[in-house]
């Protein structure tokens, strides 16, 4: 009879765990990412015998099963797309449309705030960018793209 050695027995050095690979008894910089990824992978796999348990059998089924089956089997992705519509994309290009027309209605005198987080006070405005007065005086003048502007500020 053989016996293992002590490195053979001991495996947790190579096992994921949920709080992430060990290395040497100490956790492995992406550990947490690649239990993630490895756990990914053993789901995929999962559902590609469930795919392929849901075949038809051999003799072939009649044509409507068939139809209901790959309904039934695309059934998810469209809920997830429909979900994913709601909850990212619409939300996103409705902020995007509103964005738009507070670029478009811009005007001199305006106080807003740049993507970079400075505030001004609309000087000049042409078609590609827009001159701020900053800081205490009206000597300090920068000019900014347009599509830069965040937003208006609030009302002091």
């Amino acid at each position: 009879m053989l016996i293992p050695s002590k490195e053979e027995m001991n495996l947790s050095a190579y096992i994921p765990s949920t709080i992430g690979l060990m290395q040497n008894g100490k956790k492995h910089k992406y550990g947490s990412y690649l239990c993630s990824f490895l756990s990914a992978g053993i789901m995929l796999t999962g559902f590609a015998d469930v795919a392929s348990a849901m075949a038809p059998p051999a003799g072939g089924a009649g044509g409507s099963q068939d139809i209901g089956a790959m309904v039934q089997s695309f059934l998810p992705l469209i809920l997830i797309f429909v979900i994913f519509y709601f909850l990212l994309i619409r939300p996103q290009s409705k902020k995007a449309k509103e964005h738009k027309g507070v670029l478009e209605n811009l005007k001199k005198g305006d106080k807003i705030m740049t993507n970079g987080g400075i505030h001004g006070i609309i000087d000049d405005i042409d078609a590609e960018t827009i001159t701020l007065k900053v800081g205490i005086g009206a000597d300090v003048k920068i000019k900014v793209n347009r599509n830069y502007v965040a937003g208006l500020r609030a009302k002091e």
